[in-house]
């Protein structure tokens, strides 16, 4: 069963994905290699178009990036500011 995706219309996870890991100080790079250690497959590139919208993010992949920032799915799941 493949797994699920979700969709980055209305709610603007890689625009809060990028806002929450910069305010932590942290690199692109540094973010997947935390992920790789927890068993995520992930690769800069997957986060860049994360980041940027171009790529749904796996349930998983949320999850991951939730632990590793040490952030709440509502931080996550916010409406983009301004929008």
């Amino acid at each position: 069963m493949e797994e699920q995706k979700i969709k980055q219309d209305a709610i603007c996870i890689g625009a809060n994905i990028r806002r929450l890991r910069l305010e932590k100080h942290m690199g692109q790079t540094e973010l997947v290699r935390l992920l790789q250690l927890e068993g995520v497959p992930m690769t800069r590139e997957c986060l860049v178009k994360i980041e940027r919208g171009a790529q749904h993010i796996q349930a998983t992949q949320l999850r991951a990036i939730r632990d590793a920032l040490g952030v709440t799915y509502e931080d996550l799941l916010a409406p983009a500011e301004g929008g």
